[in-house]
Order: structure tokens, then sequence, then C-alpha cells
């Protein structure tokens, strides 16, 4: 049994003919990015599953890491009007946003005129995210949920497809701040990004401190992309795989009957998990070659979609126990 999405019905044979041809999109792609980005295949993966499930990710990693390089290689890959925000404490809100200003004509009448911000791209890059302070932070809610942004009243709509690949320096080091719970869930994914393999970064020793450096060629367009982001919310979805994604979220809130998540967590996931679930295992499914998830989707992606997501109580944090320990826990149930 399966459950699908309320979409226009299409055949089984155009599906597996718009699958083939999202494949071989979604291998040029990943060839684009792998001229530019040695190694990392994990955190490709992922960051281009959030993508094509139409969505945002936040990475998170010390500095060095190659995070920035690798939004501007998405962006050059897949056609996307970019833009880059670099967050700082001084930021304000209508940095981002744009703001409205007063203008005179020629006969003396004053008007104001909306001058948009960079908010206004297809794939906007907030890198070091965590620098700016909550309120600054706090402007990218609406656009990141609704797709538009409301100033003086006034709704602007942000162009489509819209994404925010958000880029983080860990927490412990200095001169930063918290995300907010509200716009942490708004998120998709968190993107961990480790160090890399010694073969790889021998690979970025070798390849990266000469005179030319590879560079990304476009392989896409944005309409392709929607295009595909629209395939795959019409992807089949198995009913274990439904289960799995409902067993899980549900047993990683506090109350739901869970012992160890009463003990470790203060609060948990709501249904936007269990939507991003969703998604992501349908794009990780189609990004592997096969045109359905199945329940070790859920497994892979539980931590990414979880982990930011839940808060720990005091005594669980006191113990040293982390949030992924908890999600790896609760995949076991599954």
């Amino acid at each position: 049994m399966s459950v699908m999405v309320k979409e226009s019905p299409i055949s089984e044979k155009d599906m597996i003919a718009e699958a083939e041809k999202a494949l071989a999109d979604i291998s040029r792609i990943r060839d684009g990015v792998g001229r530019v980005i040695f190694g990392q295949e994990s955190v490709v993966e992922r960051t281009l599953v959030a993508l094509l499930a139409g969505g945002h990710a936040l990475l998170v990693g010390v500095p060095g890491l190659a995070k920035t390089k690798l939004v501007e290689t998405l962006g050059i890959v897949l056609g996307l009007d970019s833009r880059r925000i670099q967050f700082t404490p001084d930021l304000m809100p209508s940095d981002i946003l744009g703001s409205e200003v007063m203008e005179q004509d020629e006969t003396g009448k004053r008007s104001f005129r909306f001058i948009s911000g960079p908010i206004f791209a297809q794939l906007l890059m907030a890198d070091e995210i965590n620098r700016a302070s909550p309120r600054t932070q706090s402007a990218l809610l609406q656009a990141m949920q609704e797709y538009h942004v409301t100033i003086a009243g006034a709704r602007h709509d942000l162009p489509a497809p819209f994404h925010v690949l958000a880029t983080q320096n860990p927490l412990e080091q200095e001169g930063t701040y918290p995300l907010p719970e509200a716009q942490l869930d708004r998120f998709l994914m968190q993107v961990d990004i480790l160090y890399p393999e010694i073969e790889a970064e021998r690979r970025i020793l070798l390849e990266t401190t000469g005179i030319e450096d590879a560079k990304a060629q476009n392989v896409l367009q944005p309409v392709r992309l929607k295009e595909i982001q629209t395939l795959i919310r019409r992807m089949p979805v198995p009913e274990s795989v439904v289960e799995a994604i409902l067993t899980l979220v549900r047993s990683a809130r506090p109350g739901q009957g869970n012992a160890e998540t009463d003990k470790n967590v203060a609060w948990g996931p709501g249904p936007r998990a269990s939507q991003a679930l969703m998604l992501c295992t349908r794009a990780r499914a189609l990004y592997d070659g096969r045109l359905a998830p199945s329940v070790d989707d859920v497994r892979a992606l539980a931590e990414p979609v979880l982990q930011h997501r839940m808060a720990l109580t005091f005594a669980a944090r006191a113990e040293g126990t982390g949030v992924r320990d908890v999600v790896a826990k609760l995949v076991k149930g599954i």
C-alpha cells in the first residue's frame, strides 16, 4: 500500500520517464559540484536533498571547511540567482529585507518607493548566521515559511524557487548568538560538516594551491529544478515509510510513552519535522536512483532532520547526553 500526495494524476510510465530525466540531471549536478568540492559526499548529498525537496538547510561546522564554497558552487551549478549576506552583530533587518525611501518628483509630490534587499534572490547565502542578533535572524522567519515578506504593510513575493542555505559556526565559539527555535524549525535539515578524510584533504592540497582553481559550471536552470521538486512531491510513499516517520517523530516528543524521551528531552519536534522527513526521504530516494523511499531513508535522515528541532533537559546535558545520542536510540526503535 502506498500513500500519494494530492497532485494532478500521472501514469506510472510517465513517472518512470520523468524520473529517468531527473536522474540524468541530478547526475550532472553531482559531477558539477564534485569538480570543486572534494570529498564530503555525505554533506553534498544532504544539502542537495534539501534543495531537491524544496527546503532550506543549515550548514554547521568550524571555519575553513568550505561551507561558503559549497553554497557558491551550488548556486552556479543550479543556475540560481544567488545573493550573499555576511551576518554581523550590527546587521539590521532592513539590510536583509530592504526598506522604503521617500522620493520627490518634479512637481514636488512625495511618495515612498520600496528598495528590495538581498533576500530577493533564488538562493540566499546567510553566511555565519549566528553572528547576528536574534532580532536580525528573525527577519528571515516569514520569508523562509511563506515565501514573501511584508514591508510597511505591503506584501512582496520572493522569486521562485527560493532557498536559504545558512552557514553557522559552533555555538561554543565567541561572538555567536543561538538561533531562535522558530527559525531553526524552518530549516529542513541541519547538515554537520566534519573534517575531510585524508585522501580528500590531499586532493585539496594538490588542486587548490596552484595557479588555477577548478571553476564551477552551470548545468541546470531554475525552471528545471522546480520541475524536479514537483516530481519529488508526486512520488509514492509506502505505508511502511509513513508509519516509520510517525513512530520516529512522535517518539521524540515528551509525554508520548517513551521513558527515555521523557527523561532526556525537554521539547521535541512538531508536525513540520514529519513533513520534512516525508519530503527528504522522497528526494533521497530519487537522488539514489529509486522511485520510492524506504525505511532506510528515514533512518539515514533522522539525525539531520530532527537534531535541531529538539532540546534536552538540564539533567541530560549534565550527564553528557547529546541530541545525536537520543536520536540514535530512537532510530533503533523503527
